[in-house]
């Protein structure tokens, strides 16, 4: 009876294995969405993460794209969804931002969602068009300097990284040029090749190249240090000391995503980022990976949320 009894036990184990296994996670198709516009750092790099995950999990992670509104459209829809790992949220330093610039959002940061990974940093590059006259940062502010107002600059919307490097650089050179928000950062990069607005603070990693070509001219980059990409670029802390501004990537989840499926991801996004590939072909757009585990994205979150609340504050930046 024993023995009859232990293989009833071990037959309804592995019948109840069955179900368990093909729901492991992840067991259908995962939505990344990004609420940035296509062809921007966040469009890129959520690409990369995507294959890489499809190729390691053998489900299908696929990015959509939901821009508009500074990021806020995409977000809240990655908040409203069901916190089970299957919608996720590739996240930029615009949401640390917004959490002081636009406070009346539909969702807050911290509260409605959960780190998962931080993915890579890169710095960004201040570029004007050709018919500026004006060869470096010292000469565009004295420029902005001699008209106030009458120098614009563009962004893909307010609390982008695009949007607070100009706003930064307005409270730390005294100058006073008017923000032009767009949809996304490919019509913010349109308009400068254009010549409908003059100036942008772009990523690297994308507007290098135009500079090269001429359809731009880079007065600087925004780190700390040259970037090894133009190293014959100086920073615009050269001219105006102190000044820094990145752009940062991340991926969030709807909060109360299981404990279990945020360690999965994370480590697959961090074993991704370690690649010997990966590393060199992103050191070679100016990006860094930026390895993390949940407890420390969280605490790197807090911190950035602080930092530019008090450039929030200092710049008088607003959403208008």
């Amino acid at each position: 009876m024993r023995a009859t009894l232990r293989l009833f036990a071990l037959i309804v184990a592995a019948c109840c294995a069955v179900p368990a296994a093909a729901d492991t996670y992840p067991s259908r198709i995962v939505k990344i969405i990004v609420p940035f516009g296509a062809g921007g750092p966040a469009d890129v790099y959520a690409r990369v993460l995507a294959k890489y995950l499809s190729d390691e999990t053998g489900q299908s992670f696929v990015v959509e794209d939901r821009p508009g509104a500074g990021s806020l459209i995409g977000t809240d829809a990655v908040a409203k969804s069901p916190a089970d790992g299957y919608t996720l949220l590739l996240m930029s330093n615009t949401h640390t931002t917004n959490e002081s610039l636009i406070p009346d959002k539909p969702f807050k940061l911290m509260r409605d969602f959960v780190p998962v990974a931080s993915i890579n940093y890169s710095d960004l590059i201040m570029v004007v068009h050709p018919s500026v006259p004006a060869s470096n940062v010292a000469e565009f502010i004295a420029l902005a300097q001699k008209e106030p107002g009458k120098l614009n600059y563009a962004s893909s919307g307010p609390g982008t990284p695009y949007h607070m490097a100009g706003e930064l650089f307005k409270a730390m050179s005294h100058t006073n040029i008017v923000h032009v928000p767009h949809r996304a950062s490919g019509d913010a990069r349109n308009s400068v090749l254009a010549g409908t607005v003059q100036m942008m603070f772009d990523a690297v990693t994308t507007m290098t190249a135009l500079a090269k070509d001429g359809k731009v001219k880079a007065l600087a980059t925004t780190g700390l240090k040259r970037n090894p990409l133009t190293p014959d670029l100086p920073t615009v802390a050269e001219t105006v000391p102190g000044y820094e501004a990145t752009i940062w990537l991340g991926l969030m989840a709807p909060k109360g995503t299981p404990p279990e499926v945020i360690a999965f991801l994370n480590k697959a996004v961090n074993k991704a980022i370690e690649l010997p590939a990966v590393k060199e072909a992103w050191l070679k757009q100016g990006a860094i990976p930026m390895p993390m585990t949940p407890t420390e994205f969280e605490a790197y979150l807090k911190k950035d949320i602080d930092k530019w609340a008090e450039v929030v504050k200092v710049s008088g930046a607003t959403v208008r």
